[in-house]
């Protein structure tokens, strides 16, 4: 897909790729094998000034458009998707406070997350509820001055590295009228880091459990008022799906660049392997799905962009948002699993790359809301048109 960028746009991407191939490239492999998160790509990407990309400019960020946003998770998916993730979900933590903080909120917080000097995450999944988000449990309990926090949330990204975890829990009824949203600090009393997951994939990821034990929590620090929660949520996943979108893209097109070149240096029967009709196919078909995905994607992160600028949820920005994530992620774990495929015995083992790439690609299918969950979010969004 030809894209029209501007001479910002390109200047950052170009960053972007320096960075993903001096920094992160060299590195990728040895992380995911050791379980470690990289502080350095953290520095990496404070040097670079990456986080503030999502802050707009009042509270000391770039202000870049949502196409900027999923083309830079894009390119550093290519070489790492769990150092891509670490980016993306700095802008999800801070994404609450973005479009229903108040101007206190943003003032105190964004500008830290716009350098890097804070990393954020946002707490909203639960061992009980998870696809279910009006079912979770976590209760704030209201006290002068503020609110108690008690429960926990399960698989937040960044949780054990946050400074700041913008925070779902229920302060009324079942369903999701009872929840609201408030923005947690490390170092409040009873909120603390348990568990630390050892994952399939996106290895380099911090993935956490978080537990609050009469955590008190500001009144000044409840996002909205009391009961929005559940639309706050909404509203953030809508605007963070492509990303992870974006992610899943670049997974693919990393396997599929190793692929291609494995093919055509890989002989058999006296010729390169690329010369079978067999694997001329499966790169065919991976080009395909990766072409489709990119112009979905892209598009995703136009309506997104157009939402954010009328400052209310869209229908067609929750159902493009929901076909990006859903197609993309479906694309890349097939993607990747051709890879391996083409890499035969070799795909199977670490010295190559495309056994990796296929382990990440696993979770772009689940996170952010599971493919089946977006098919019934894309499906609700044309049978409510015509309600």
């Amino acid at each position: 897909m030809d894209l029209k960028l501007t001479d910002e746009q390109r200047q950052i991407l170009e960053m972007v790729r320096e960075l993903a191939r001096e920094r992160i490239a060299p590195g990728a492999g040895e992380w995911d094998e050791k379980d470690e998160f990289p502080w350095e790509v953290v520095d990496a990407y404070r040097e670079a000034g990456l986080y503030g990309l999502a802050i707009p400019e009042a509270y000391g960020g770039v202000g870049a458009s949502e196409l900027t946003q999923v083309l830079v998770v894009e390119e550093l998916a290519k070489v790492d998707a769990g150092s891509a993730i670490i980016l993306a979900v700095q802008w999800l933590g801070a994404l609450p406070i973005l479009v229903a903080g108040s101007e206190e909120q943003k003032q105190r917080y964004l500008p830290r997350l716009a350098t890097g000097e804070w990393l954020s995450a946002m707490g909203l999944t639960e061992p009980e509820a998870g696809s279910d988000v009006a079912g979770l449990q976590t209760r704030a309990v209201r006290e002068p001055g503020g609110y108690r926090l008690t429960g926990q949330k399960k698989f937040i990204t960044n949780g054990g590295v946050a400074d700041v975890v913008t925070t779902f829990a229920r302060t009324g009824g079942p369903g999701p009228k009872g929840i609201s949203a408030f923005i947690v600090e490390k170092g409040y009393e009873g909120f603390s880091v348990g568990r630390i997951e050892r994952k399939l994939g996106i290895r380099s990821s911090n993935t956490a459990e978080l537990l609050f034990d009469d955590c008190r929590v500001p009144e000044e620090n409840r996002i909205g008022e009391e009961g929005e929660g559940f639309s706050v949520a909404m509203r953030t996943l809508d605007r963070s799906r492509p990303s992870v979108a974006a992610q899943a893209l670049g997974i693919a097109e990393g396997a599929f660049d190793a692929a291609l070149q494995y093919a055509q240096e890989r002989k058999a029967f006296g010729r390169e392997i690329a010369q079978f009709q067999a694997i001329q196919f499966m790169l065919a078909d991976m080009a395909m799905g990766i072409e489709a995905a990119r112009g979905l994607v892209y598009r995703a992160a136009e309506m997104v962009e157009e939402e954010g600028r009328g400052g209310r949820r869209l229908v067609r920005a929750n159902r493009y948002s929901s076909m990006a994530k859903c197609f993309a992620s479906d694309m890349a774990m097939k993607v990747t699993t051709d890879a391996v495929q083409i890499f035969g015995g070799y795909g199977y083992i670490k010295d190559f790359p495309v056994e990796r790439y296929m382990r990440d690609a696993k979770i772009t299918q689940i996170y952010e809301g599971t493919n089946e969950i977006q098919r019934i979010v894309i499906a609700r969004s044309y049978l409510s048109e015509g309600a």
